[in-house]
């Protein structure tokens, strides 16, 4: 048992530091590469306000995206779980395209066959391309979502549902009153994970056009046309969206443990 306590610590040190590590070194960096004068600083913080507005596009498509496709998600996880067999295979159709196709190809897909603008009546109404970008995140979104409804589900004891049914419960009033709280619980730390993920998703934004974060930064880059500062401010994207995700993988873990056992 010691040499197994021995040899698991190294292993589980980094795991719990990792934050404050990431943290030093980026502090030490940026004490070495920046000085009080130093152009590579002054246009950074210049560039800071449009770097912080983009970013801020960017958490707009993730939670838009993870809220379209959670309700669909739940939709289609619904039908997958039907008795019936006509609405239990268009929705597994659903999921094994969504989830298997990369997600580029769906922004592609979605920037190009919706129109720019939407004729209702005798107005046009303009249809942005952030908000096709957002349809095509959504779209796997809603596929793992639905997978992670119907894995948990299928994770609950079949004594559950033999028990409810021995106190003359429902269908209904079992799904509702025993099963879903049970199943929100267990499907609450994949689905963080899985906005963790589309939030890293929204840097595809850029290449359809998108004025996101990574958009404004190749701006700044070709503006300021310094070396130096073009890595400075992909080094600061990787710390935006570090600092945006890192929590929410901190929760999900701690999440999970706490209802490991429910």
């Amino acid at each position: 048992m010691a040499i197994e306590s021995s040899v698991a610590a190294p292993l589980t040190w980094p795991r719990r530091h990792l934050g404050k590590l990431l943290l030093a070194a980026g502090m030490v960096l940026w004490l070495v590469c920046f000085t009080p004068q130093s152009p590579v600083l002054k246009a950074l913080l210049q560039w800071s306000p449009a770097l912080a507005a983009g970013f801020a596009q960017n958490i707009l498509i993730s939670l838009v995206a993870i809220g379209l496709g959670s309700l669909l998600g739940l939709l289609v996880g619904a039908l997958a779980l039907s008795p019936l067999r006509l609405l239990r295979l268009p929705a597994r159709i659903w999921v094994q395209i969504f989830r298997n196709a990369p997600w580029l190809v769906l922004i592609y897909f979605t920037t190009y066959v919706f129109p720019f603008e939407i004729h209702i009546g005798s107005t046009y109404v303009s249809f942005p391309d952030w908000v096709k970008v957002t349809i095509g995140l959504a779209l796997p979104a809603s596929a793992n979502v639905a997978e992670i409804f119907r894995g948990a589900i299928a994770s609950i004891p079949s004594t559950q549902w033999e028990a409810a049914r021995s106190l003359a419960f429902s269908r209904g009033q079992i799904f509702c009153s025993i099963i879903l709280p049970h199943c929100f619980k267990r499907m609450l730390p994949p689905w963080m994970n899985l906005y963790a993920v589309i939030t890293m998703g929204t840097a595809l934004a850029s290449l359809v056009g998108v004025h996101d974060v990574i958009d404004t930064a190749q701006i700044a880059s070709n503006t300021v046309n310094m070396t130096g500062f073009t890595v400075v401010i992909y080094l600061s994207l990787l710390a935006l969206f570090f600092a945006y995700c890192y929590p929410i993988s901190r929760l999900t873990q701690h999440l999970e443990r706490r209802y490991a056992f429910y």
